[in-house]
C-alpha cells in the first residue's frame, strides 16, 4: 500500500497546486458575494425607504379621505339648514298673502264700488237729487284713501318680492349642494381607491425590501464560507510548504533494507492492539503492494504513539480516514491511517506510548507504516530488535 506516497503526493498537489489554482477564484467569487451583499443591502434600504414614504401617502390619504367626509357631513347640514329656511321662508309667505287678503278684502270692496259710482252716466246725476254732491263726496273718499292703499300694497308687494328672491337662492342653494355633495362622494370614491392602491404598493414594496433582506443574509453567509475556505486552502497551502520540506518519495523503492544494516536503532512499539491482517509485502485487493501492517481490531481501542516524534499531520484525508504523520528526526516517518478519532493536532511533541487517538466503530482496521528516507521499513524487525 503506496499510503505516504499518495499522501505526501496529494498533499503538495492539493496544498501547493489547487490551493493557488483555486485561491484566485475564490478570491474572486468572495468579493463577488460581497459586491451582491453590499448592492443587496442597498436595494432592502431603498425599497423599505420607498414602502415607508408609500405609507405615509397612504395616512395622508386617509386624513384627506376623512376630511372630505367631514365636509360632506358639513354640506349635508347646510343643505338641511337650506331646506329649513326655505320651508321657514314658505311659512312666512302664506301668512302674508293671509294678511294680504285680509287687508286687501275692505279696499278692494271700496274701490269697487268707486268704480260703480263713477262710471254713472251723468244724465242719472242730473234726474237723481243729491247725486253730484254724492259724486264729489265719493271721488273725495278716494283721493284720501288711494295714498293709503298704495303705501300697504307696496309694503307687500316688497315682501312677497322678497319672499320670491329668498325661495330663487335657497333653490339656487339647493341645487348647488346637491352637486356638491354628488362631488365629494365622488370625490371620496377616487381617493378610496388611490389610499387602496398606495396601500398595495407599500406592501408590495415591504414584500420587496424583505426579499432583498434574505438576499443580503444569503449573500452574507455565502461569503463567510468562502472566507472560512479561502483560510482552510491557506492552510493547506502552508502545510503543503512544510511538507515539501521533508524528505519526498521514492517512485519505485526497491527492496527494503534490513533495520540494522548502517541504520540507527529507533525504539519501536505497536501502536494498536490486533490482528494483523495485510503485512508489508503483500498484494492488496487494488493489486498494490502494502508497505505497511494493517490491524483489526476492536471498537474503539486505543492507538498511541510507537515512537517519539513530532506531529506533522493529524486531519481527515480522503478515504483513509484520520490520517497521523509523525516524524521521529533522522529521516524516520510513521504514517498511521483509518482512525475513528484524533486526540492530537499538528505540531505537537509526543513521547513514545503517548495517546493519539482511537479506532473507528464495528470492525475497525488501523494501518501503520513506517519510512526511512523515503523506503519503507518493515516493523516488526524493529519491534524484534
Amino acid at each position: 500500500m503506496r499510503i505516504a506516497g499518495l499522501l505526501v503526493a496529494a498533499l503538495l498537489i492539493a496544498g501547493a497546486g489547487a490551493a493557488q489554482g483555486t485561491r484566485g477564484n475564490d478570491m474572486e467569487a468572495l468579493a463577488q458575494a460581497k459586491q451582491e451583499a453590499a448592492a443587496a443591502t442597498r436595494r432592502y434600504q431603498a425599497l423599505d425607504r420607498e414602502a415607508r414614504r408609500a405609507t405615509g401617502d397612504a395616512d395622508r390619504a386617509r386624513a384627506a379621505s376623512a376630511a372630505l367626509a367631514a365636509r360632506i357631513e358639513i354640506a349635508e347640514a347646510d343643505l338641511t339648514a337650506a331646506e329649513r329656511r326655505i320651508a321657514l321662508i314658505g311659512a312666512l309667505q302664506a301668512a302674508q298673502r293671509a294678511r294680504l287678503a285680509e287687508r286687501q278684502g275692505p279696499i278692494v270692496r271700496l274701490t269697487a264700488a268707486l268704480q260703480m259710482m263713477t262710471r254713472r252716466p251723468a244724465a242719472l246725476a242730473l234726474v237723481q237729487p243729491g247725486s253730484v254732491r254724492d259724486a264729489v263726496h265719493v271721488r273725495s273718499l278716494l283721493a284720501a284713501a288711494l295714498p293709503e292703499i298704495r303705501r300697504r300694497t307696496a309694503a307687500l308687494r316688497l315682501e312677497a318680492q322678497q319672499s320670491a328672491a329668498l325661495r330663487g337662492r335657497a333653490e339656487i342653494a339647493r341645487r348647488q349642494l346637491a352637486a356638491s355633495r354628488v362631488a365629494l362622494r365622488q370625490r371620496r370614491v377616487a381617493l378610496a381607491g388611490w389610499e387602496a392602491a398606495q396601500r398595495n404598493r407599500s406592501q408590495q414594496l415591504t414584500g420587496l425590501a424583505l426579499t432583498q433582506s434574505d438576499r443580503a443574509l444569503v449573500y452574507g453567509e455565502e461569503a463567510q464560507v468562502l472566507q472560512r475556505d479561502i483560510g482552510a486552502r491557506d492552510y493547506q497551502a502552508a502545510l503543503a510548504r512544510s511538507l515539501a520540506r521533508l524528505p519526498g518519495p521514492v517512485p519505485r523503492p526497491g527492496p527494503a533494507a534490513p533495520a540494522g544494516a548502517g541504520t540507527e536503532a529507533l525504539p519501536y512499539s505497536l501502536p494498536v492492539e490486533g490482528r494483523v491482517v495485510t503485512g508489508v509485502g503483500e498484494i492488496s485487493d487494488g493489486g498494490v503492494h502494502a508497505r505497511g501492517l494493517t490491524f483489526e481490531t476492536r471498537a474503539g481501542a486505543p492507538v498511541i504513539a510507537p515512537a517519539g516524534g513530532r506531529v506533522v499531520y493529524a486531519a481527515p484525508f480522503r478515504r483513509y480516514g484520520n490520517v497521523v504523520i509523525l516524524d521521529h528526526g533522522r529521516g524516520w516517518l510513521t504514517v498511521l491511517t483509518d482512525l475513528g478519532s484524533l486526540d492530537v493536532r499538528a505540531g505537537q511533541i509526543l513521547a513514545r506510548g503517548a495517546p493519539i487517538g482511537r479506532a473507528g466503530t464495528g470492525t475497525p482496521r488501523v494501518t501503520v507504516e513506517l519510512r526511512r528516507n523515503g523506503r519503507p521499513v518493515p516493523v516488526a524487525q524493529l519491534i524484534a530488535g
